[in-house]
């Protein structure tokens, strides 16, 4: 099965050829066939925002197409970044100018008291059907020190207490089993297998 991933993230594009490629599943991003129309995540939610990449790119191709948006919300302070995650510093922000930012922002905060929330949304556009939404999410705590060189975005300072490990110190194993993105990926391939016959129609 081939799908087409609205993406140019090119670190979102690894995470998941990683995951999907075990399926028998080939992922293509934007950057691999092409596609440089631009668009402008401007949807007041995560899945305003999926929901509208995977429109615009399957209307355009008439093929299958799976998109995400991804959010970190920390409740200190009220569910900011949320939607504006990769952009908190900055139409244009680089990841450690965001980084920078949100700890600048939480710098009078307790670390207790720096709960955070990652959700990711995935949507399936397949022509003439309905979008198909799945959610995936994990929970944490800010640091003020960034550890650990995987993952991208904000990984490098998003701790789980449990395991002792930030997002960006997990193996891929553990980053399989408590990322939000590979949980929302998980549902995402049992909705594919789902629609295997509709989506090996184009």
């Amino acid at each position: 099965m081939n799908l087409v991933l609205a993406t140019k993230n090119k670190g979102k594009t690894k995470q998941f050829k990683e995951i999907f490629q075990k399926e028998s599943i080939n992922i293509f991003d934007l950057n691999d066939i092409g596609f440089n129309i631009v668009i402008e995540e401007d949807e007041n939610t995560l899945e305003g925002n999926a929901i509208k990449k995977a429109k615009v790119v399957c209307k355009k191709l008439h093929k299958p197409v799976i998109s995400d948006d991804s959010g970190l919300s920390v409740h200190a302070l009220n569910g900011r970044p949320g939607v504006f995650s990769a952009r908190y510093a900055g139409k244009d922000a680089s990841y450690e100018e965001n980084i920078a930012k949100l700890l600048k922002d939480l710098k009078d905060v307790p670390n207790e008291k720096r709960h955070a929330r990652f959700v990711c949304v995935m949507a399936l556009a397949i022509p003439f059907e309905d979008i198909k939404i799945v959610k995936g999410s994990c929970d944490g705590f800010i640091i003020d020190t960034k550890r650990g060189t995987g993952g991208f975005g904000y990984a490098p300072i998003f701790y789980f207490p449990a395991i002792k490990k930030t997002m960006a110190e997990l193996s891929y194993d553990e980053w399989f089993l408590y990322s939000h993105r590979a949980k929302a990926c998980r549902k995402m391939l049992e909705l594919l297998k789902e629609n295997k016959e509709k989506i090996e129609m184009f």
